[in-house]
């Protein structure tokens, strides 16, 4: 079974007692059954939020699942053997790194929404069908957010749309099809767009709760991995028709601090006043993860972003430690832990948008979104591009390894380059991905990553023992620890 089944039993999240100014604040405490429940729409937004909380609390998980087998950081000394090992290709289904468990805590919360939004409408009067729709929205959007890192990461995983509450559901479900996921998160997030909002009360609520904006990028991020290049680029052209901009350059490291900003589609917030804490300080700043040597060719000629995402004296991440892209100015005790975790900025969905006009071949139509972001960020325009999608995916891929430096977007872009065209240019990948690791393994790691099943982790051992129905990824299906 996926979580603890107790945990089901016992809905583990109601509302303050108090009236609260920040809906931030709306921290769910723990105790009440099922029973008692699902009351009011307060009850409703209580596990909501906690799903949003819950989720946020995974930026660790989700830094790691976009980074740490890329070719953009290296090992700290104070890194654990579990996570270097995962870092060198050795990867064991006993790793820690594998536990989907909280992930699908969050989906279970949607699920809950999901369910109990409309049997809430039927108790409390003040809870309108507007409110209701919007958090079943939410949910929806959270729920997929979170099967799309779970896709990508393993490729084949249980899905599940029932919220489950007790014993007599389904604990054991199988997986489901690569295909099978996106084509379900597909289908809900454009229902989900209809009855979604861009208009919160706060800047923190339109950056960090689901939006119309937010959803549109999640699905043109779906159809770009898909290879749909006329699907993502619909998609896209909707995020553009809302009110998102590039931030200046001289205002580029704004973006990470204080973050939430005009160029922000989506954000998981974190507020240390709160308790509300980011790992993202700690993870870089206490010697776990540095910047990889190519990490440092990519980014030391770049204005600003280079500069601002590392300093290369000292050798650390800059975008979550720095209070300015000086490479000096640290941020304050106070908030080195409120650092917002960015899933989607407009720049990201720009480059989608390139990225798809050139895999269409539509080559000048490609080269002027590349050049009007590179303009933005005050860079020299690109003059020609040979017409060759792959010269364009290398041009992209680079901007997106300056523009996204160590914001678990690496791994993901490049296993979609890997997987594009039946696997055409996996030996590029396979080149790209050794460099990180001891000259001693690199021909091992090579060896390992030609079986593309071997770029997905494995199910969890414990996931395995619990549950019967499971089958292990195929390359780890003989796993031994040699």
């Amino acid at each position: 079974m996926i979580i603890n089944k107790r945990k089901y039993l016992v809905i583990f999240l109601i509302p303050l007692l108090v009236a609260c100014s920040d809906w931030m604040e709306l921290v769910p405490l723990d105790g009440l059954v099922k029973d008692e429940y699902w009351e009011s729409k307060d009850d409703v937004e209580a596990v909501l939020m906690g799903a949003y909380q819950l989720f946020a609390q995974q930026d660790e998980v989700l830094f790691m699942y976009g980074e740490i087998r890329g070719d953009m950081i290296s090992a700290g000394d104070l890194l654990s053997t579990e996570r270097l090992a995962i870092m060198e290709g050795t990867i064991s289904p006993t790793n820690s790194l594998c536990d989907w468990e909280n992930f699908y805590t969050v989906i279970n919360y949607c699920n809950l929404v999901i369910k109990y939004g409309a049997i809430v409408q039927e108790k409390d009067a003040t809870y309108s069908d507007y409110e209701m729709k919007g958090h079943q929205a939410e949910a929806i959007y959270l729920r997929s957010l979170a099967y799309f890192y779970l896709v990508r990461t393993f490729k084949e995983v249980p899905l599940i749309v029932d919220a489950i509450e007790s014993d007599a559901d389904d604990l054991f479900p199988s997986k489901a099809t690569e295909e099978e996921v996106l084509t379900q998160i597909e289908a809900d997030l454009n229902v989900a767009r209809l009855g979604i909002t861009d208009n919160y009360e706060t800047t923190e609520e339109n950056k960090g709760r689901a939006t119309k904006g937010a959803i549109n990028a999640l699905l043109a991020d779906i159809a770009l991995w898909n290879f749909d290049y006329e699907s993502c680029l619909e998609y896209v052209s909707r995020v553009e028709e809302c009110e998102y901009e590039l931030m200046p350059t001289s205002r580029w490291f704004e973006i990470f601090n204080p973050g939430n900003s005009v160029e922000s589609i989506y954000e998981f917030q974190f507020d240390e006043s709160l308790d509300q804490l980011s790992s993202m300080y700690n993870l870089t700043y206490l010697d776990y993860f540095l910047p990889s040597e190519s990490a440092a060719e990519i980014l030391e000629p770049i204005y600003i972003r280079g500069v601002g995402s590392m300093q290369s004296q000292t050798n650390v991440i800059w975008k979550y430690i720095g209070r300015y892209a000086d490479g000096h100015s640290i941020r304050s005790s106070s908030d080195d832990e409120s650092v917002n975790w960015i899933v989607y900025r407009l720049s990201d969905v720009l480059l989608m948008k390139a990225e798809a006009l050139s895999q269409l071949n539509r080559f000048d139509e490609a080269l002027s979104v590349i050049n009007e972001f590179r303009t933005a960020r005050l860079l020299t325009p690109l003059e020609s591009i040979d017409p060759d999608a792959g010269a364009f995916e290398d041009i992209i891929m680079n901007e997106r390894a300056i523009e996204f430096a160590f914001e678990g977007k690496r791994w993901f872009d490049l296993l979609r380059m890997g997987r594009r065209n039946n696997f055409q240019r996996k030996s590029e990948l396979i080149e790209i991905l050794v460099k990180n690791v001891p000259a001693s393994k690199k021909l091992i790691l090579a060896a390992k990553l030609k079986d593309p099943m071997g770029w997905y982790l494995p199910i969890e051992d414990d996931e395995l023992q619990r549950n019967s129905n499971l089958t292990q990824n195929s390359y780890y299906a003989t796993y031994t620890n040699d």
